[in-house]
């Protein structure tokens, strides 16, 4: 199945996100915590995953690394609302494909898709790295 698992706590902002993913997935599955995260990507084994960095709770490798391991070809795309470089660098250090800031999404999004499904990294243009 081509599907897409967006995992972020912000309902609004997920509704909005899930509308954009519809446009390329032909399912798009939402959860809002780390643990049902980790479930969803094991179970439902999706094109890609798209997670709010504020679901790692602090421990960006150890998700990204449980993504990897329950979903092994899964593109993972992190969200934040952090513009520092040193976040982006942290987020494709510990093995993420790409990363969107959140105030960018509805200009970015489906262009990260894109160039992660084509095997590419994407990382907003807001962010110096």
């Amino acid at each position: 199945m081509n599907c897409v698992l967006l995992g972020d706590r912000h309902h609004g902002l997920s509704e909005g996100m899930r509308g954009l993913l519809e446009t390329t997935f032909s399912a798009v599955f939402m959860v809002a915590d780390a643990v049902s995260l980790i479930e969803g990507a094991a179970r439902l084994q999706p094109e890609l995953v798209v997670v709010d960095l504020a679901l790692a709770g602090g421990d960006l490798p150890t998700l990204v690394g449980t993504l990897r391991k329950e979903a092994p070809s899964a593109k993972v795309l992190l969200l934040s609302a952090h513009d520092e470089g040193a976040v982006a660098l942290a987020a494709l250090a510990a093995g993420a494909d790409g990363f969107v800031l959140k105030r960018l999404i509805a200009g970015e999004l489906l262009a990260a898709v894109d160039a992660l499904l084509a095997g590419d990294r994407y990382v907003s243009a807001g962010v110096v790295v």
